[in-house]
């Protein structure tokens, strides 16, 4: 649905915002986009809407090269492409429902194609008595919700959320973050989910890319970006999120490793068995208990000492993931 060729973008005093980033996203996918600000998140949005185009590679939409088209195919690209922004983006001299109206005017829909498709919109973002409210009038994550209800008002293919949730609360974040997922299963969107915060990452993302200073240094699975990080990028922005679970009491006397149990097993007393087996004794150095969208994992450090140190490791891996 979206592929990058070697694409660069370069501004005025030669800051090159992007250098070379290679990335493709199939269609039907929540792809993540995750950087610290300055890492060129935003500039690759605005590359995928023709906003910006590239001062070299090919920026590529279900086929179409972005940077070749103009007037009208351009616009006719941009219905296709739903935008949710951070701040909103809403009119405060309309009404919800007016603001869901905007671009289904702009497009020239009938009076009456969008007196029918504006409430059914609201109702599909869980705002059908909402309609007659302005902006002032609502809460942060139901001023987004109109947005998102906006966003899908031409009937999108796909939908670019930029830094989506950064305005909310936890709890509304989560709220936004499964109407995402929801809209992505029931309407088979592509969904590219540009962000900063690792949790949102991990929530709702089937693959992530770590963009650090215009480049892609790591790309993967959210579960293998998370449990077995390569890059440095990475480690820190899961060390500052508080996922990463590598730190560990440099003097313990014994063997340390890092052990993932993943799906079903996170709830099977694997340590117990092979304590009982082996004759290892396990210390719990750091970890934790989460989820990926609708999968569980365990990760945890582990200090081993006693006993049959690789009989253990042995049946550790037979278990799940181990690294040293």
């Amino acid at each position: 649905m979206i592929r990058l060729e070697g694409v660069e973008k370069s501004f005025d005093g030669g800051h090159a915002a992007l250098a070379g980033v290679d990335l493709d996203i199939a269609a039907g996918e929540i792809f993540g986009i995750i950087g610290r600000s300055g890492a060129g998140k935003s500039t690759l949005v605005r590359l995928l809407n023709g906003l910006e185009r590239p001062s070299a590679g090919r920026v590529l939409v279900d086929g179409i090269d972005v940077a070749t088209l103009r007037a009208e195919p351009l616009r006719a690209l941009r219905r296709r492409i739903g935008m949710i922004f951070q701040n909103f983006g809403l009119l405060s001299s309309r009404t919800a429902a007016g603001n869901v109206a905007l671009p289904l005017r702009i497009a020239g829909a009938s009076s009456a194609d969008i007196a029918a498709k504006v409430p059914a919109l609201l109702d599909r973002v869980g705002l059908a008595d909402h309609g007659g409210r302005y902006p002032a009038q609502l809460s942060g994550g139901q001023k987004q919700r109109v947005g998102i209800a906006r966003a899908l008002a031409t009937g999108p293919d796909m939908l670019l959320c930029d830094e989506a949730t950064s305005a909310l609360d936890p709890e509304t974040t989560r709220s936004i973050l499964a109407l995402i997922a929801d809209l992505n299963r029931d309407l088979g969107l592509t969904i590219l989910l540009i962000t900063h915060e690792m949790d949102v990452v991990r929530q709702v993302c089937d693959r992530v890319a770590v963009l650090h200073t215009g480049r892609i240094v790591e790309s993967g699975h959210v579960a293998d970006l998370f449990l077995d990080p390569q890059a440095p990028e990475t480690h820190a922005l899961l060390a500052e999120a508080g996922e990463d679970t590598d730190a560990a009491d440099p003097g313990f006397a014994g063997t340390i490793l890092r052990f993932t149990l993943e799906g079903g097993a996170t709830w099977e007393p694997v340590l117990t068995r092979i304590a009982r087996e082996t004759g290892v004794d396990f210390a719990i150095l750091g970890g934790r208990i989460g989820r990926f969208k609708t999968a569980r994992y365990g990760q945890f450090t582990l200090g081993l000492t006693g006993g049959d140190t690789e009989a253990a490791i042995a049946a550790l891996r037979r278990h799940g993931r181990v690294a040293a």
